[in-house]
């Protein structure tokens, strides 16, 4: 057995995704037909909780072609004086800000997984921060950088934006919250959650009507040190 959590978008409320760990089957294993055995397992058992979730698993391990093309290796976009796309998965890896290093700006153009991978990113002391085309963001909130890029990047693919509207709740199978911390499928939860209410695109106007939209606008306001607060997408 394993637990694993499933994120479930919240339409009204203080709450914009609601965290459920599910207690479901693992079949151990890493070939794909084992991770979607598991993805399977972890389903059924969301839904006898839930029992009229529409639940989408969000990776490239998904049996659904919309949760694959979902995956942060997968979904792309480009920035403003770029013509290149980049994966969420590169420019997430890239922004990383290291005591020793980074960030990283080959990483862009690297193959999501070698980004991922790369070695400088454990070799270059403790995590500081993340830069973003000169904008500089802080670790805290959590999962507030990572969420940004993703929930932007969807938001430039309509039919992809359009189609996940269709689920309530979203799973990664290969994200454990005891050893990561950023999790595409609550970024996603989060983008339903937003247009739901009809907050999305005040949220992506800036990284102040962002912070403000998801904590409040107390918390909401940036450090004059921390960049130009313009859209960069």
């Amino acid at each position: 057995m394993a637990t694993r959590p499933v994120f479930i978008s919240e339409n009204e409320g203080s709450t914009f995704v609601r965290v459920m760990p599910v207690e479901f089957t693992w079949h151990a294993g890493m070939a794909k037909s084992r991770k979607q055995m598991s993805i399977r397992s972890l389903h059924e058992a969301t839904k006898n909780t839930l029992s009229s979730a529409r639940v989408l698993e969000i990776s490239s391990m998904s049996e659904q072609r919309l949760g694959e093309q979902l995956s942060a290796f997968n979904l792309t976009f480009r920035t403003k004086g770029r013509g290149r796309e980049i994966a969420v998965e590169c420019a997430f890896q890239a922004s990383k800000v290291f005591e020793s290093g980074g960030p990283y700006l080959d990483l862009l153009d690297a193959k999501p997984i070698d980004a991922k991978r790369d070695d400088r990113l454990q070799c270059s002391g403790k995590l500081t921060g993340f830069q973003f085309f000169g904008q500089k963001w802080a670790l805290e909130p959590q999962t507030a950088f990572y969420d940004w890029i993703y929930i932007n990047a969807l938001h430039l693919q309509p039919e992809l934006a359009d189609a996940v509207l269709a689920y309530d709740a979203f799973t990664d199978i290969a994200f454990n919250p005891e050893k990561s911390i950023n999790c595409q499928a609550s970024a996603v939860a989060l983008y339903v959650s937003l247009r739901r209410r009809g907050l999305l695109e005040q949220a992506l106007t800036s990284r102040e009507s962002y912070m403000a939209t998801i904590l409040g606008a107390k918390t909401g306001k940036a450090r004059q040190d921390e960049g130009p607060q313009g859209r960069l997408f």
